[in-house]
């Protein structure tokens, strides 16, 4: 296990760390009201809201309506009468509450995966505008796959290439005579495998200083951490001077609690909205999409970000999840989310610490709070004794539920137990229960069991 976190960074965990004393926190937390949002399984110790959100309570009530009120008796009138056409512009000016934007600058629309298409295309055009000679898309070599695929792809379609590196090789490359064919910088603010959390202000000032555009996904940011996109800016100042990033892509239905598959989002910086069309020039991202011209006239401003017809179900769906977030309002919002990540995160790292030693499991996310995400990430050791999907799996027989992420089996990138840590329902009981549990199994050496071992198609 990683050497011991300095004194002051647990100075509000309890010496002795009992199921009291984490029940004792628990009746003292202001935010413990929020988790009645929530229908939570009787039995179920949920800590994957990283990778999927727990249902809210007015979901499946919402949804009802929608199906049986609003498409069954309003049926096409709805789309005025339910304003299921302005669900886009409705969902995102709330998600931009969220993440630092300002109203009309963020809209819901499509996946992320085809969100980062429509920026990335967008961004080589401003590029290739601005200096042909900038050809490099730069990210990260542990960033989500899909982000790389999808920015392969665009580079081969621009005759740009993909370059990847460590995350702290990054400034170099961006350093004084080495950056002048970077022509975007894409990273995800939250690493999805260690948790990273990068420093959205400094990479993006080194991209732009370095003359190149910056892109974040903030798939496991929003709604986990505080984000400032405009970053106190002006609209129209230099971008090569501001520490606000060009563009940003996230999805509803982690940290969002959107549900499976619920809309992503998408938000670019008024300062390029209107420079060039994204490619996928669809009918809701005309100017006039009810004048059923044969020519494309992009809509002002984000608008344009659209492509074909609102998912009105998803939408609506992922509209009562981000209201759940926007309830930590009177109690402090983001910053009080953020408060209590930072210990429930703590608090499994220091019983981790105490009740997992001699395991051969390592802590993979930093230790610093300040560099990492709502999430901490356990390394299986290199050397074949564990078999970290069959321990995950057998803590989710025993009603634990994290997840398991494949890495190439090295000490530098292992397989990895994820437990996220999502602060408008978890309890401090839950982590000290979570870890009570995985030592017990790993302990019990249950998770040998053949049915452990068997993988699904989701892993």
């Amino acid at each position: 296990m990683p050497a011991p976190v300095s004194p002051d960074v647990h100075q509000d965990i309890p010496q002795e760390i009992t199921r009291a004393t984490c029940a004792a926190r628990d009746a003292a937390d202001p935010l413990a009201p929020l988790r009645a949002q929530f229908t939570l399984p009787p039995g179920v110790n949920y800590l994957d809201g990283n990778s999927l959100g727990v249902l809210p309570a007015t979901t499946a009530a919402r949804v009802q309506e929608v199906v049986q009120q609003e498409w069954g008796q309003g049926l096409i009138r709805s789309w005025n009468s339910a304003g299921w056409i302005t669900l886009p512009q409705r969902v995102g000016d709330k998600i931009a509450r969220l993440v630092g934007a300002r109203p009309g600058e963020l809209v819901v629309a499509d996946s992320t995966s085809v969100n980062l298409f429509k920026v990335l295309s967008a961004a080589a055009q401003i590029a290739r505008a601005d200096d042909p000679a900038r050809r490099v898309i730069l990210s990260e070599r542990s960033n989500f796959p899909t982000d790389l695929y999808i920015a392969e792809s665009v580079a081969a379609q621009h005759g740009m290439t993909l370059e990847l590196l460590d995350i702290d090789a990054i400034p170099e490359r961006l350093g004084p005579g080495q950056g002048r064919d970077v022509a975007l910088l894409m990273l995800t603010q939250v690493n999805y495998r260690s948790g990273r959390l990068a420093d959205m202000a400094a990479m993006t000032a080194q991209a732009h200083a370095a003359g190149a555009l910056m892109l974040w996904d903030l798939a496991h940011s929003a709604g986990a951490v505080p984000v400032d996109l405009n970053a106190a800016n002006a609209d129209f100042v230099d971008w090569r001077t501001s520490k606000s990033p060009d563009f940003a892509v996230g999805c509803g239905y982690k940290y969002l609690n959107g549900g499976p598959g619920a809309p992503a989002f998408v938000w670019v910086h008024p300062r390029h909205a209107e420079r060039f069309w994204q490619p996928l020039s669809g009918w809701m991202g005309h100017a006039a999409p009810f004048v059923f011209e044969p020519g494309y006239r992009p809509a002002p401003g984000i608008g344009r970000y659209l492509c074909g017809t609102p998912s009105v179900i998803g939408l609506s769906a992922l509209e009562c999840g981000v209201d759940t977030l926007l309830a930590a309002e009177p109690l402090g919002g983001m910053a009080a989310l953020r408060a209590k990540s930072v210990a429930l995160c703590e608090l499994f790292i220091a019983l981790a610490r105490e009740r997992l030693a001699g395991s051969g499991l390592t802590i993979h996310s930093p230790l610093d709070a300040e560099r990492r995400g709502s999430q901490v990430s356990l390394g299986v050791p290199p050397n074949g004794q564990i078999d970290g999907y069959a321990v995950m799996q057998a803590l989710i027989e025993r009603g634990v539920i994290g997840d398991y992420r494949a890495g190439d089996g090295s000490a530098a990138e292992p397989h990895l137990l994820r437990f996220g840590f999502t602060p408008l329902y978890t309890r401090f009981i839950d982590v000290f229960d979570a870890v009570d549990t995985l030592a017990a199994v790993l302990a019990s050496g249950e998770w040998r069991l053949l049915q452990f071992t068997q993988k699904g198609a989701v892993t």
